[in-house]
C-alpha cells in the first residue's frame, strides 16, 4: 500500500507523461514537416499513428497482470530513452539511411505505445485509493492539462529557445527523472530485489542525455551538414526558423528550415530579376515597400535608384534582418543595404503589418519564402492582397516571386490568379537562376498594364550600372513565356481556403 499523500504526486506523473508523450508528437511531426516537406500530410500521419499506438499501448497493458508498478517504471525509463533520442536520432537517420519514413513512423509508434502502456499501468496503481468515477475524472484532468502545457510551451517556449534536439533530450531527463523518483514514491510496491538495478539503469539513462544535451549543438551542425551537403559556417534557431549558412568553394548558401534560400554564387539572377522590372516601369518610387527579403538582397537593388527615398523592410524575424546586417559575408553581399539611413526595418507579420497605418507605397516588392505552409500560404490570399491594395498609391506597381513555374505550375499560377481575383492586373514573367531553375515572378499594378508588341513593357527609367544579368533585352525576352509555362486552371486562394499550399505540397512533393 502507498500512503494517500504521495497519490497527488502520482497524478503529476499523469501531468509529464500526457506533455512528454504530446511533445514528442510535436517534435515528429515538425522534423517531418522539416526534414520532408509536405507539412500537412506528414503533421496529419503522424498524429494518426501516434493515436493509434496509444490505442495499441492501453490494449497490451491487459496483459500487464503482475508486478504492475516496477513494469510502470520500466516503460517510463524506456520512454525517456525512445522518446528523449528520438529528435537526434531521426536527423542522423535522414542524413545516412534511405528508410527515413519507416524510422520516423517506428519511432512515433513506440513512443505512443509506451505512452498508451503508462497511463492504464498509473490507473490500476491508484484505483485502490478511488472510487472509479473519481479516479478517471482526475487522472484525465491532468492528461488533458498536460496536452495543453505541451502544446503551449512547444512553439512559444521550447523549440525557438531550445532547438528540436534539445527539446527532445531535455523531456527525455524529465521522463528518466520521474521514473528514478517513481521507485521512492512506490517503494511499498516494489520488490527490494533489482531495486538497485532498476535505479541504476534510470541514472545511466538520465547521464547519457544529459551528455548528448550537452553535445546537441555539435550534433546538430554535423548532421545537417551531411544533410545540407556543405559545412556550416553559421547556424541558430530564432523563435521563428532554423537558420543555417553553409559554404562552398567560395560562396555561401543560406537556409532556414532546411530550405535553400539562396546561393551568393548566382541570387543577383533572382534579385535584380524581382526588383528591376518593377521600379523600371513604376512612374513614382520615392517610398519602396519590400515584404520579406530579410536578408537586404533586394533592398540593395532597390537603393541602386538614387529617387528611391525611403525603403520600408517588413521581415518577421529579427535574427534574420540581424544576420544581414551582422554577418560579415551576408553584410558584404548585400553591399551592408540594411545600415542605409533610408532604410527602416520592421519586425512584424506582414500580414499584420499590411492592415495597420496609413503610409501608401508607390512599389512593392514581395520577396516571401514559397508557400510550403499555411502560416506562410496566408501572404498569397486574397485577404492579404487587399489588405496590401490600401497601403499602395494609385499607380502603384509590385513585383513578387511565385516559385518555380515549371515544377509547379497550379502554385504558380495560382498566385496569379489569386492577385488577379484581389484587383490587381498581373503579368508573369521568369528567369533562370542555376541553383533554383527557371523561377517565376509576377509584375502587378493597381491600374492596367499596358505592354509594348514584343511583349515587355516600356522601360521609364534606365536600369542602373552595375547589374551583372538584366539589360533592356534580357528585360523583353523575361516576359516571353514558353510553350511549356503555358497558364494552368487554377482555384483562387483565399484565407479560408488555402489551396495553394496544397498544389506546393503536391507538387514540389512530387520530386
Amino acid at each position: 500500500m502507498i500512503d494517500r499523500a504521495p497519490n497527488y504526486l502520482l497524478y503529476l506523473n499523469v501531468l509529464v507523461i500526457a506533455t512528454c508523450g504530446l511533445i514528442y508528437e510535436l517534435l515528429a511531426g515538425t522534423l517531418a514537416s522539416y526534414l520532408l516537406g509536405d507539412s500537412v500530410t506528414q503533421f496529419s500521419l503522424v498524429i494518426g499513428v501516434y493515436l493509434s499506438a496509444l490505442g495499441v499501448g492501453s490494449w497490451l497493458s491487459r496483459y500487464v497482470e503482475n508486478r504492475v508498478a516496477r513494469t510502470f517504471i520500466e516503460i517510463e525509463i524506456a520512454l525517456a530513452l525512445v522518446g528523449g533520442l528520438s529528435a537526434p536520432l531521426l536527423f542522423v537517420a535522414f542524413a545516412q539511411i534511405t528508410w527515413f519514413r519507416i524510422s520516423l513512423f517506428g519511432s512515433v509508434f513506440a513512443i505512443g505505445t509506451l505512452v498508451g502502456l503508462e497511463l492504464p499501468l498509473l490507473m490500476r496503481i491508484l484505483r485502490e485509493h478511488l472510487d472509479f468515477r473519481e479516479l478517471v475524472a482526475r487522472v484525465l484532468t491532468f492528461d488533458y492539462i498536460g496536452a495543453l502545457l505541451a502544446s503551449v510551451l512547444f512553439p512559444v517556449l521550447l523549440v525557438p529557445r531550445l532547438g528540436l534536439v534539445r527539446t527532445s533530450l531535455l523531456f527525455g531527463i524529465l521522463n528518466a527523472v520521474v521514473g528514478v523518483w517513481g521507485t521512492y514514491l512506490l517503494r511499498p510496491l516494489l520488490s527490494s530485489r533489482g531495486l538497485g538495478a532498476l535505479r541504476g539503469r534510470g541514472f545511466l539513462v538520465i547521464g547519457l542525455l544529459v551528455v548528448a544535451f550537452i553535445k546537441a549543438d555539435t550534433l546538430t551542425d554535423w548532421t545537417e551538414e551531411a544533410i545540407l551537403e556543405n559545412p556550416i559556417v553559421y547556424s541558430t534557431q530564432s523563435d521563428f526558423q532554423r537558420i543555417v549558412v553553409t559554404q562552398r568553394q567560395g560562396h555561401f548558401q543560406l537556409h532556414l528550415n532546411g530550405h535553400l534560400q539562396f546561393n551568393s554564387k548566382d541570387e543577383y539572377r533572382y534579385h535584380e530579376s524581382l526588383v528591376h522590372p518593377a521600379l523600371t516601369i513604376a512612374d513614382e518610387a520615392e517610398h519602396v515597400l519590400v515584404l520579406g527579403g530579410g536578408d537586404g538582397l533586394a533592398v540593395r537593388e532597390i537603393l541602386r535608384y538614387d529617387r528611391v527615398k525611403a525603403v520600408t523592410l517588413v521581415d518577421l524575424d529579427p535574427a534574420m534582418t540581424g544576420l544581414a546586417t551582422d554577418f560579415p559575408p551576408l553584410a558584404e553581399l548585400n553591399e551592408h543595404a540594411l545600415a542605409d539611413p533610408r532604410v527602416t526595418v520592421v519586425n512584424r507579420d506582414a500580414f499584420v503589418w499590411a492592415g495597420e497605418g496609413e503610409t501608401k507605397f508607390d512599389v512593392a516588392v514581395i520577396d516571401f519564402p514559397d508557400p510550403g505552409s499555411y502560416s506562410v500560404g496566408k501572404l498569397y490570399t486574397t485577404r492579404f492582397f487587399q489588405l496590401l491594395r490600401r497601403r499602395l498609391t494609385d499607380s502603384a506597381i509590385v513585383s513578387i516571386q511565385c516559385t518555380s513555374p515549371l515544377v509547379a505550375p497550379k502554385s504558380y499560377w495560382c498566385i496569379l490568379n489569386t492577385m488577379q481575383q484581389a484587383g490587381f492586373d498581373v503579368r508573369p514573367y521568369h528567369a533562370a537562376v542555376p541553383s533554383f531553375g527557371v523561377w517565376g515572378f509576377a509584375l502587378a499594378g493597381m491600374q492596367p498594364l499596358t505592354a509594348d508588341t514584343d511583349g515587355g513593357f516600356p522601360i521609364r527609367h534606365p536600369l542602373p550600372a552595375g547589374l551583372r544579368f538584366l539589360d533592356s533585352k534580357t528585360m523583353v525576352a523575361m516576359f516571353q513565356m514558353p510553350a511549356d509555362l503555358v497558364p494552368a486552371q487554377t482555384s483562387v486562394n483565399r484565407l479560408n481556403d488555402q489551396v495553394l499550399v496544397r498544389y506546393y505540397e503536391q507538387e514540389w512533393g512530387a520530386m
